[in-house]
């Protein structure tokens, strides 16, 4: 799915475009890729939502981000673990968390995920990328 002038990645984040968190963790885990092996794609965009469809999840549920990898999709706290192995620094330690049983992984997820508007905010759009993490969003 990238385009021509996209890098090819190993992996693709789609997440909540309008989420000020969500846009922050996506320019933390931009800066801590630093071989380009990570996409991005706002759920909301028609990249976003035919992967959506493509793996069988809700096009309407922006409650949690998806990490696509080796042709699989995860979801919730699976998702940000099998991300953080991808970042460069100290910050794939934190995988050792995947030992923790998922119902309770995905309980914490949720509780953040559910408030994450009224802590952080609504963005009115999605976020603009600076120019070398533009490139690495798909179209």
């Amino acid at each position: 799915m990238p385009t021509a002038r996209q890098p090819g990645g190993e992996a693709i984040v789609l997440f909540d475009g309008v989420c000020p968190m969500c846009s922050f963790i996506v320019r933390f885990v931009y800066a801590r890729d630093p071989h380009a092996r990570l996409l991005f794609a706002p759920l909301q965009s028609a990249a976003g939502q035919a992967l959506l469809r493509r793996f069988g999840l809700p096009a309407d549920s922006m409650d949690t981000f998806v990490l696509v990898e080796s042709s699989c999709a995860y979801t919730r706290s699976t998702a940000a673990l099998r991300l953080v192995r991808k970042l460069r620094g100290p910050w794939p330690l934190l995988y050792a968390g995947i030992a923790v049983p998922r119902p309770l992984r995905d309980a914490v997820y949720s509780f953040v995920a559910k408030r994450r508007y009224r802590w952080f905010g609504r963005s009115d759009a999605c976020m603009v990328p600076a120019p070398g993490l533009r490139q690495r969003f798909l179209e």
